[in-house]
């Protein structure tokens, strides 16, 4: 039996990190979801294929391997801007979201993190987490992180860019973003990533003890 916690929120709120802290301290599996869409995406564009066929998109999230997702190259600008194409589409989650749903199933616990979690693909979840912070300390934490990664950004267009990923998430007709019912909100606006974990942790600790 799979203990799964389940983490959603929008983009550079840290629900990554925290994550992934958690996968390690646990000794559980970890899956960003966002990455199976990323990896999606550059499937269809590695084979040259089209990022507007459902139905040549749906056959390749179906042979996906979720255990050689590589975060560093699938971070990349030109992939994000594919993989919104895709993740718009209906089969595509249907199909990714099963393949989501068996990684749950890795004894002794998984930690899957994304948008859809707690109210799509994991709504039976013991633990659920929104992380969120506001749209400005977001895109100063995105901005931050490409000049520290040598990249150059303009404040105002990565701002304008997570208000964008934002509508998009949150108006999207098929599982848009947005706290589950019964999940646990940490607003990591002025919290330290230490002390996310802290209160993640005593969450967890006390959903085990059931």
């Amino acid at each position: 039996m799979s203990f799964v916690v389940a983490i959603d929120g929008p983009a550079a709120a840290g629900k990554g990190t925290l994550a992934r802290r958690i996968a390690e301290a646990y000794g559980f599996h970890h899956l960003d979801t966002g990455l199976t869409y990323r990896a999606t995406a550059k499937a269809l564009l590695d084979a040259g294929l089209p990022l507007d066929d459902e139905g040549v998109a749906e056959e390749v999230a179906r042979d996906i391997d979720l255990s050689g997702l590589d975060r560093a190259v699938l971070a990349r600008h030109e992939i994000g801007e594919a993989a919104s194409k895709v993740a718009v589409m209906t089969p595509v989650r249907r199909a990714l979201v099963e393949a989501q749903r068996r990684f749950a199933a890795k004894a002794p616990g998984t930690v899957l993190d994304g948008r859809d979690i707690g109210t799509v693909v994991c709504p039976a979840a013991p633990v659920k987490l929104y992380v969120t912070a506001s749209p400005e300390v977001r895109a100063r934490r995105r901005y931050d992180e490409i000049v520290a990664g040598g990249g150059t950004a303009d404040y105002a267009a990565v701002f304008a860019d997570v208000k964008t990923r934002d509508a998009r998430d949150m108006g999207r007709a098929d599982s848009p973003l947005r706290p589950a019912a019964d999940a646990h909100l940490l607003d990591t606006s002025e919290m330290s990533i230490e002390a996310a974990f802290s209160a993640a942790k005593s969450i967890i600790d006390a959903a085990l003890k059931q």
